[in-house]
């Protein structure tokens, strides 16, 4: 039986099948099942399937994806289950199906928001990966969509449910470090080029107009799928969004600052001269009206480490400093750089991981969405505050774009007197695709 063959008779296969599988009492009890649909499987979406699965009552009984390689990787990831997932290749005839609950988005970075909205508008709870929105106008809309159509958002910013930086972030607003002023985030890695695209008949493995859904139409081209889309601003949205979302968002967070006033950005394509589109090297900067500021580092195509580590951020304050390398671990030095306390999750860090570079520490937070779903919970990382973080990666790309400073209405990081800036605060969509709410 060949690939394509499996693929389809599993769906058939799994189509029919009844949801409630469970006990009727306990805490297996149907009504405290949560049933899921994923969104993109060819990596993150099959470690979401994966994960997710081991969850206590929760099934996953759809994958959705448009590339055969990708569906098969999705449904590798659920050997062993119980049940095998049916298989939809178009998210709008997924959300259509009234036997589940949620909708998680691992998707490439132009169908996050409009597959989010989606799903919300068809009555499902969201979960989608970072960056929330491919630009600002996007995840302002999911905002609006969450309070219109009564469902939650999480935000994959997986380390606002990690318990030991949690315990960092009370003990930073308890003064430990004094007033945190200001803050550092770094991301580095030894990316190789991409060379210069050959425009290429489709793979039959692949339906392009669905992977392009909402994104203009452009050519194929044999230097696009599955990762490299990432540099192409049609699609993607560059090592900001990719990466410095999760340091900035934490950055944010513990500093307590929500929109900036105004933000700066200096780089380019260094490194190599190919079909790259977006920065390879970006050191990004912005200020807040509270006397604050955060800066971000963002090395693609070297590898040399800051602090010893690929990725993280320092919080400075005038107390003392705390340091993160990337995962749930911290340190805290007094003002003459004593160290004075440190904490080790225990969970070694790979910080070039395209999947999961925090590991078994992002089960937490996926179980934080699947309790706040049945309601036993708050979200840690509501589209609220996604929006807030990821504005300053789309705010860093749009100053590095246009090559201005950026100055922004601190009540809502909303650009002023730019028009060029201002153009890029939305995208144009293929007709037919746009985002409605």
């Amino acid at each position: 039986m060949n690939r394509r063959t499996f693929i389809k008779q599993s769906a058939v296969a799994t189509a029919s099948t009844t949801i409630l599988t469970f006990p009727v009492y306990g805490k297996n009890a149907p009504s405290n099942k949560v049933v899921v649909g994923i969104m993109g499987v060819n990596s993150r979406g099959a470690y979401h399937a994966k994960s997710f699965s081991k969850l206590p009552n929760v099934e996953v009984a759809y994958l959705c994806d448009v590339e055969d390689n990708a569906i098969k990787n999705g449904l590798d990831a659920l050997k062993g289950v119980s049940r095998q997932p049916a298989i939809i290749k178009d998210i709008r005839e997924l959300v259509a199906r009234k036997d589940f609950d949620a909708l998680l988005i691992a998707a490439p970075d132009h169908w996050h928001a409009p597959a989010a909205l989606m799903g919300v508008s068809n009555g499902k709870h969201v979960y989608v990966e970072k960056p929330c929105s491919h630009n600002p106008h996007e995840s302002e809309m999911l905002i609006e969509a969450r309070a219109k159509y009564g469902r939650l958002i999480q935000v994959g910013s997986q380390r606002r449910s990690f318990p030991t930086l949690i315990e960092a972030v009370n003990e930073v607003r308890g003064g430990i470090i004094g007033n945190p002023y200001f803050a550092k985030a770094w991301y580095t890695n030894n990316r190789k080029p991409i060379g210069i695209g050959k425009k290429i008949p489709v793979p039959g493995t692949l339906d392009f107009n669905l992977w392009q859904g909402p994104a203009p139409r452009q050519e194929y081209r044999d230097n696009l799928v599955h990762y490299n889309w990432h540099w192409f601003w049609n699609w993607g949205t560059g090592e900001a969004c990719n990466n410095g979302n999760h340091e900035l968002d934490c950055c944010r967070w513990f500093m307590g600052v929500d929109f900036p006033s105004t933000v700066t950005s200096s780089g380019g394509r260094f490194a190599y001269k190919d079909d790259w589109q977006t920065p390879d090297t970006q050191v990004a900067s912005f200020e807040f009206a509270n006397g604050k500021a955060i800066s971000w580092e963002g090395r693609s195509c070297n590898s040399f480490p800051v602090e010893g580590s690929g990725r993280g951020f320092i919080i400075y304050g005038d107390k003392g400093t705390l340091v993160n390398k990337g995962g749930g671990d911290y340190q805290i030095f007094d003002t003459q750089n004593k160290l004075v306390k440190e904490i080790k999750p225990g969970t070694k860090l790979d910080p070039n991981n395209t999947v999961s570079a925090t590991g078994d520490l992002e089960m937490t937070h996926f179980a934080n969405f699947v309790d706040s779903v049945r309601g036993n919970a708050q979200l840690t990382a509501p589209i609220e505050e996604g929006h807030k973080s990821v504005l300053l990666c789309h705010l860093a790309n749009i100053a590095q774009r246009t090559g201005s400073t950026l100055h922004c209405d601190a009540t809502n990081g909303h650009i002023k007197d730019n028009k060029a800036a201002m153009q890029l605060w939305k995208r144009e969509y293929e007709k037919g695709w746009g985002m409605a709410l």
